[in-house]
């Protein structure tokens, strides 16, 4: 089963680097959509033996909001948006993969750094999530368009949830949920201001809303 894991994680680096390199939206949803599936089947590839009701639970709802709901509702708004690709981004897709290669061997420094334990998924979950989470970050504040953002909050997240269950029980059931559910207001809420936004402007690149005058 340890082998299932290390592919998995393998697969979660390169979606990383996806991500970063891809400009059509409907390509970073189905990265972004396929980590999520993976990130709800981790828990039970790692644990398949102990039947745990908790873990179960946390694994299919994690599954269902990051591989299911949350593309759906990212799909409806950009068929709405009829957005295809993220054009001109603040920093360019080359750039990018290299900023990638460079966020994931400071993942894997500062992985080094931490005391290795029984309760690690795997050695590389730990530079998995890191990485993960600098992918989001850099999203968020690389990109242009509000719906691209928006994917960038939830890769952040998808590194936040790898990173609690490389560590096993040590992060609490109710945190686990109520990161996914700050997740999900968050979406909910960045819907309906991408929504309006795109009704206004007619657009959805959040360069052009330094052009707003009182």
């Amino acid at each position: 089963m340890s082998s299932w894991i290390e592919l998995a994680v393998l697969f979660l680096i390169l979606s990383n680097f996806a991500l970063l390199g891809a400009s059509r939206v409907t390509t970073l949803i189905q990265v972004a959509a396929g980590q999520g599936i993976l990130l709800g089947l981790l828990p039970l590839l790692a644990h398949a033996k102990q039947g745990n009701l908790r873990l179960i639970a946390v694994a299919l709802i994690a599954g269902l909001l990051k591989g299911v709901i949350f593309p759906v509702m990212l799909g409806r708004a950009l068929r709405e948006a009829n957005i295809r690709r993220e054009v001109e981004p603040f920093v360019g897709y080359s750039l990018s993969l290299i900023l990638g290669v460079f966020a994931l061997a400071c993942s894997f420094w500062i992985a080094s750094r931490l005391p290795a334990t029984a309760l690690f998924l795997s050695r590389k979950a730990l530079p998995a999530a890191f990485s993960t989470i600098l992918t989001g970050f850099f999203m968020i504040v690389a990109r242009r368009k509000a719906l691209t953002q928006v994917l960038g909050y939830l890769v952040l997240e998808n590194g936040i949830y790898l990173f609690s269950i490389s560590l096993g029980q040590k992060i609490p059931f109710a945190v686990e949920l109520g990161v996914l559910l700050d997740v999900f207001v968050a979406v909910f809420v960045m819907g309906i201001a991408m929504f309006h936004i795109n009704r206004e402007f007619d657009h959805l690149d959040v360069g052009q809303l330094s052009a707003l005058k009182d």
